[in-house]
């Protein structure tokens, strides 16, 4: 695993944590992560069209934990993943090519009785849509001992999403065991992207349980959209921090516009660069662990708002979900541009 760029110790919140004397905005501690989640076998039509019409599928993988550990790999960020696999080639599919990124899969656990998952992408005019084939599987057997893995001991952030606790009742109580402490008791910073499937949710539960499991967070991520269908179809960004005002960071993300940051340092907005999409699938995970990665080395917020900007492109110019991120001086040189130059860059002009 590629080692990560020392970084100086911030002030966290915990005494654990925190540098007697040092001020500053608070940053989780450096050290490993470890993400938690299903991550399934993805079959998609390679070139990109409706699967009606596709004449070859490509074989992937595909889970929002994973492409976040995966990226935070990439950024030399130690980290972990936790989840559960069939005893079959598509889970040994999935192990390996977590693990060729640079991922601790190690006490990922293998379950003889229950299949991996899996999904199907299917592209079309409006948008890629996935069809789900996980009901029963491995990682819905997940409960709250997954947490007292050994990664756990000496983690510095948990990164967690809205989709585990929609799949088991045992998953839905690893979360919530997750989030039970206080932020600032708790042994590791929790990270927690809302990733609302409604597919996942059909009882209508889907607001109010994710609305409390995130604001229990340290750290949140939640497209504006998103946070428009759960909570209010007319809600700002400054709309979705008075829906969740406890998280230290809370990220806005409206999609080809800006994502905005709120926290103890105030509101910082970057502007989405412009990019060639080919797939938008994954772009939220790339942006999160961009986002964190940036966090971890100990970069400002407006800078660690680019870096999931840079992360997120490398995933929607692919048709999987993990793409091959930027070289270290043309990602030292975006975060090094002016304001201006960035905002020259961006997708939507900025109004004047």
């Amino acid at each position: 695993m590629t080692a990560a760029r020392p970084v100086p110790a911030r002030d966290s919140g915990t005494p654990a944590d925190r540098v007697p004397g040092e001020t500053g905005p608070w940053r989780p501690a450096p050290g490993p992560v470890v993400c938690v989640g299903e991550t399934m076998a993805a079959l998609a039509p390679d070139p990109p069209a409706p699967l009606v019409n596709a004449a070859q599928l490509r074989l992937s993988v595909a889970g929002a934990e994973s492409n976040v550990a995966m990226y935070l790999a990439d950024h030399g960020i130690p980290v972990a993943w936790l989840s559960a696999l069939g005893d079959d080639p598509l889970g040994h599919r999935v192990r390996t090519t977590v693990a060729a990124a640079g991922v601790d899969v190690a006490h990922v656990r293998t379950d003889p009785r229950r299949p991996t998952g899996l999904l199907v992408k299917d592209p079309g005019p409006a948008g890629t849509r996935v069809r789900y084939y996980r009901r029963g599987s491995a990682a819905s057997a997940l409960g709250p001992e997954a947490l007292d893995s050994a990664p756990l001991r000496t983690a510095s952030l948990l990164h967690l999403t809205g989709i585990t606790p929609a799949l088991s009742e045992s998953c839905r109580e690893l979360v919530t065991r997750a989030l039970a402490a206080e932020p600032g008791a708790r042994p590791y910073a929790v990270s927690f992207d809302v990733n609302h499937r409604a597919a996942l949710w059909p009882d209508g539960t889907a607001p109010a349980v994710l609305r409390a499991l995130a604001d229990r967070a340290d750290i949140v991520f939640v497209g504006l959209d998103e946070a428009q269908g759960l909570w209010g179809g007319d809600l700002t960004p400054e709309g979705v921090r008075a829906q969740l005002p406890r998280p230290r960071i809370l990220v806005v993300k409206d999609g080809a516009t800006a994502a905005t940051a709120f926290s103890d340092e105030g509101v910082h907005t970057v502007p989405t660069p412009r990019t060639t999409v080919v797939e938008a699938v994954g772009a939220g995970d790339a942006f999160a662990a961009g986002f964190l990665a940036g966090l971890l080395r100990g970069e400002s917020t407006t800078n660690a708002l680019r870096l999931g900007h840079v992360t997120a492109a490398s995933a929607l110019q692919v048709t999987g979900d993990h793409g091959p991120l930027p070289g270290p001086r043309e990602t030292e040189a975006l975060l090094a541009l002016s304001t201006r130059e960035w905002s020259e860059r961006a997708a939507v002009p900025p109004c004047t």
